[in-house]
Order: C-alpha cells, then sequence, then structure tokens
C-alpha cells in the first residue's frame, strides 16, 4: 500500500502538476493541516475528524502498535535517518527500525537500495525526501517486493530529531505550526506560504462557486 498526506502545499502542487495528481491516485491519503480542514467545510459542511499529519501520526501509530514490526527509514540528509531511527528505537524499542539510505544516493545506488529494501520488506517504509519527490519515487520504484507500506513522510526524520524545531504545543493547538516553521525559514518557506496558501483558499473557492466538488 501507498500512503501519503495532502495538506495546502501539496495540494498546490497536484494541482499544477498532472503527473503528481495522477500518482496519488494510488496512494491512501490522509489529512494535514488546517488547509484542508478548511475545503472540508465549504465542500462538505464539516471539518475531519482529526488532524493526522505524519509528524504526530507516525510517532503515534509506532506506539499503537503492540505486534514488533519492521521499520525502514529512507531519506533525509546523511546521519539524520540513523538519529531517528536510534530515537525511535528508544521511545519504542519492540520494533526492529533500519536505516534503508539517505535521501541523496546516485542513481547508480538505486538498484542496491532495492535490494536491500527487498531483502529487509518492512512492514512500513518511511520514505523521506520531500513533496513530490518521495511519492514519485514511491510510485515508480516501490512495490509489494519492497514493503507493505510505503508512507511519504516529508520532514518527520528532522523534526522528530529535533534538526527542525517544532512550533510550540499552543501555536499547534491554534493550527499556526505553519507560522512558526515560516519564521524558522523565511528563504525557503515564503513561496510555500505566503503566496501557495492564498492560492490554495482562492482554488478551494473558484471549485465551490464553480460546483466542481460535487
Amino acid at each position: 500500500m501507498k500512503q501519503s498526506w495532502l495538506n495546502a502545499h501539496n495540494a498546490n502542487i497536484a494541482y499544477e502538476n498532472p503527473v503528481f495528481r495522477k500518482a496519488l491516485e494510488d496512494f491512501l491519503i490522509l489529512p494535514d493541516g488546517i488547509g484542508v480542514d478548511i475545503a472540508s467545510k465549504v465542500f462538505y459542511g464539516e471539518r475531519f475528524p482529526a488532524n493526522l499529519n505524519g509528524t504526530d501520526f507516525v510517532p503515534g501509530l509506532l506506539q499503537h502498535m503492540k505486534r514488533p514490526l519492521k521499520i525502514g527509514l529512507l531519506g533525509g540528509l546523511p546521519g539524520v535517518a540513523a538519529n531517528a531511527a536510534q530515537l525511535f528505537k528508544k521511545q519504542v524499542s519492540r520494533h526492529d527500525y533500519r536505516v534503508i539510505s539517505d535521501g541523496y544516493f546516485k542513481p547508480a545506488n538505486l538498484d542496491a537500495i532495492l535490494a536491500r529494501l527487498k531483502d529487509f520488506h518492512p512492514d512500513i517504509l518511511l520514505v523521506a525526501m520531500g513533496v513530490p519527490r518521495q511519492e514519485f519515487f514511491i510510485d515508480a520504484h516501490i512495490t509489494g517486493e519492497h514493503c507493505t507500506i510505503a508512507s511519504g513522510v516529508g520532514a518527520l526524520f528532522d523534526l522528530h530529531t529535533g534538526r527542525v524545531q517544532r512550533a510550540p504545543q499552543w501555536m499547534r493547538k491554534l493550527r499556526m505550526e505553519w507560522v512558526y516553521r515560516l519564521l524558522q525559514e523565511p528563504q525557503r518557506l515564503a513561496k510555500r506560504y505566503l503566496l501557495g496558501n492564498p492560492a490554495f483558499l482562492w482554488r478551494v473557492a473558484k471549485t465551490w462557486l464553480k460546483g466542481d466538488h460535487r
């Protein structure tokens, strides 16, 4: 099974990139963030029951699963996946965590990485390459021979290890974590949030007015 999340940024990419939009048809999509909650309210009259962002969902899932699982980690900067695996192991020791590769491997190494993955065959493969690269990677290369579930987790390894700081709890409760991330990385994230968020809301409004959501 292929799995990913949908937030305002990912929705904008899907709107502008038909190849990405087509790839997502094979994924189980979970809601992430206030933007898709607003869209759900506009289109269907109610918000999603929960905000299932990957940074909280994945650690919660590992904690919840009582049966020992094999967890593969693929992506991130060199060393970050190893740090994430160590922290996951410390927090939930019953699972078997294995780093498959960082996210900066050369194309020539792809076959070896896939062979390593096939040999381990994790129950859950966490792919942290950013959107849309991680979804394209999963769609193009990952099958049931490699893992049971392949999940595109974005910045999970960075956030879980503290390499990138999360917003304070009060900001998360207010659904304003994106503001905190913007203040942390204004050059990288200004376009995503300051231009992307209004573009997403405009597209929601336009779709509602046209009745295309029905």
